[in-house]
């Protein structure tokens, strides 16, 4: 690795300010990606803003017919939550089938989104469910979050602070996963609400892929 600063701010605004300091900083959420990338030397930020120590950022709730997760939260929470197993059980599929033990245990739903590789789970969730990424500036809908490999539509200042997915009547997710990595080959998520019914497909292309309406139709 390269020498770098370590930040472990308190609240959402103390990390910003840090990042917003920084010449070169990066958010370290679960570190699954960013710790082999540094292992590797393929990185050198200037500065680490760890957002371990922000409670505010952990947690699930439900809220308003929305499932609330915060972006610390991790998998294994998520796949373990009574409230998402009760209102999204397919979400709950979804986290308990991200990688291995040690994965669903570190890595947070958060720092997988804003990661976005375009063979990860969460995304087709996000896109799937219609959820909605809040962060510390703004709220952004799932469909216009993911924007390419490894790309989205956060600012380099900007944090993901909760993600709400609004509950559906059905949905499901399923994938074909590779037998090591457990990564999504495809992946699809499927649901259906008061808003219609969406389908998103992740592992196929660069990003997971939003509804489209069918040519000639007025609906999804």
């Amino acid at each position: 690795m390269y020498d770098f600063n370590h930040h472990r701010p308190a609240s959402v605004e103390d990390a910003a300010k840090a990042l917003t300091g920084a010449s070169d900083g990066k958010i370290l959420a679960g570190g699954q990606t960013l710790i082999p990338t540094l292992k590797q030397r393929l990185a050198s930020p200037s500065d680490i803003i760890d957002l371990g120590g922000i409670a505010a950022l952990k947690g699930i709730k439900e809220e308003g017919g929305n499932i609330v997760i915060g972006a610390m939260t991790t998998h294994a929470t998520v796949a373990g939550d009574a409230t998402v197993k009760a209102k999204i059980p397919a979400l709950a599929a979804l986290a308990d089938g991200i990688g291995d033990a040690q994965v669903r245990n570190r890595g947070t739903i958060g720092g997988s989104i804003a990661n976005n590789d375009p063979a990860a789970d969460y995304p087709a969730g996000l896109v799937g469910l219609g959820a909605t990424v809040h962060t510390n500036k703004r709220d952004i809908p799932a469909d216009d979050f993911f924007l390419g490999m490894f790309e989205t539509a956060l600012e380099e200042d900007e944090i993901v602070t909760v993600v709400t997915f609004p509950v559906p009547e059905k949905a499901a997710y399923a994938k074909f996963a590779n037998p090591a990595s457990r990564y999504a080959i495809v992946g699809v998520m499927v649901s259906s609400g008061p808003a219609g019914v969406r389908v998103a497909v992740t592992g196929a292309g660069p990003r997971a892929l939003p509804p489209r309406r069918p040519r000639g139709g007025a609906g999804r």
